[in-house]
């Protein structure tokens, strides 16, 4: 090497140092690539997505490439430069010369690409994938080699590599994938998506609307009474009790009798032969189960009961869908009003999942279904109005109450 000129030794050199670039960023590009991207671009024929996807399915041949050629080219200059140090100063410069390396390296071939592959990962990755996939056709042997002691090694310390785990994505993970996808999509959609994601979690009874709420025709109610309730009905569709919600006897869809309600010969019993079955549903049901049990029966609406047959709520296939697209069609919640102060003047009876929804907070949602339930868990006791405690990291205040439930609470702004 002493014969070599000094020009073409400084020449090889830079040529080293800038393999060494391509192999550090090249490393980290292939190894950041975005894998759910790289399946989309695959699926689009992408021909540098392809040889790059090929070489991932074995990372562990692709890293052993890698390093071995970043290693010896590493070694290499170091020689080199020993040798170029020798020449121009002697042994006395080795250890300034070497100095010197490592800072070059450190910046031009380690920190400068490998900052670059992590911006910009494709750049580098598809260019890169072409040179990979015939050099590791040429250097398989020494790879094979190199990676069967690795993978002994490995095994000793309980890892076996074949069975890697492969990229997939949990429901939390997913969650957050979503969640940071402001730019790409509406909030209003990405809501959507939250929702559906939820849906597995939920239950009926966390969206049903509470028995004591229940809308229903009474048949032992007059017969003047239940017209005037029909014609005035914001629902289409109400349960017909006698007594009581417990003794249900079917669903009647107003318009089967509305035009009727004139006739002299309209009765209680024009309004039973009009009902259709009862159809009821375990609490625990998830909503997303519900969803296909009320497409398989070709229903819209049921009564929720407890495992002892109880009716504790009702829940309609409207409930379930606005569960799904919320805001899309959901009016503005007039049990949660938001005060100027910032405050919330919120009616006990909703539902914790539609408060944390409106509010965006993160209230229990396992134990009781509706607030007054929570505060009622919470405390023990009913609390008396004027009474403020430090609720789930929220400051509330009762307001109203009556005997037995909590009817009104205010959340004063957190500071």
């Amino acid at each position: 090497m002493n014969d070599i000129p000094l020009s073409i030794l400084l020449g090889l050199l830079a040529v080293l140092l800038l393999l060494s670039a391509f192999f550090s960023g090249s490393e980290t590009a292939l190894m950041t690539l975005n894998r759910y991207r790289l399946q989309h671009l695959v699926k689009q024929k992408h021909r540098g997505a392809i040889k790059a996807h090929e070489l991932l399915k074995r990372p562990d041949r692709l890293i052993g490439l890698i390093l071995l050629g970043n290693n010896f080219v590493n070694i290499m200059a170091s020689s080199i430069a020993t040798v170029i140090a020798i020449r121009i100063g002697g042994d006395e410069i080795i250890p300034a010369a070497t100095a010197l390396l490592t800072i070059v390296v450190l910046i031009f071939s380690e920190v400068t690409p490998k900052t670059l592959a992590a911006l910009r990962p494709e750049l580098l990755a598809f260019i890169s994938a072409w040179i990979y996939v015939p050099l590791l056709k040429i250097f398989y042997p020494i790879v094979w080699i190199v990676n069967v002691i690795s993978n002994v090694l490995l095994r000793i310390v309980g890892i076996n590599p074949k069975k890697a785990k492969k990229d997939t994505l949990d429901k939390d993970e997913l969650r957050s994938i979503v969640s940071d996808t402001d730019h790409l999509l509406p909030s209003r959609y990405q809501n959507m998506l939250l929702r559906i994601l939820d849906l597995e979690s939920a239950r009926v009874e966390d969206i049903m609307t509470q028995r004591k709420e229940i809308v229903g025709i009474d048949l032992e109610d007059s017969i003047e009474e239940i017209i005037e309730q029909l014609r005035n009905s914001p629902h289409t569709r109400l349960p017909v009790y006698k007594k009581n919600i417990d003794r249900v006897i079917g669903f009647l869809h107003i318009r089967t009798v509305l035009a009727r309600i004139t006739h002299t010969d309209f009765d209680k019993q024009v309004i039973t032969d009009s009902l259709s079955k009862p159809f009821f549903i375990p609490a625990s049901t998830s909503i997303h189960k519900q969803m296909q049990i009320f497409k398989t029966e070709r229903q819209r609406i049921g009564l929720v009961v407890d495992e002892y047959g109880d009716v504790q709520g009702l829940v309609t296939l409207d409930d379930l869908l606005q569960e799904i697209v919320g805001e899309l069609i959901a009016e503005e919640e007039a049990d949660i009003k938001k005060q100027k102060d910032g405050s919330y003047l919120v009616d006990a009876s909703v539902t914790v999942r539609d408060l944390n929804r409106v509010t965006d907070w993160d209230l229990p949602t396992e134990g009781p279904k509706t607030l007054n339930g929570l505060i009622i868990e919470y405390m023990e006791m009913i609390p008396e109005p004027g009474t403020s405690i430090k609720f789930h990291g929220h400051v509330l205040e009762i307001i109203q109450r009556d005997e037995n439930t909590v009817k009104l609470v205010r959340f004063h702004p957190q500071t």
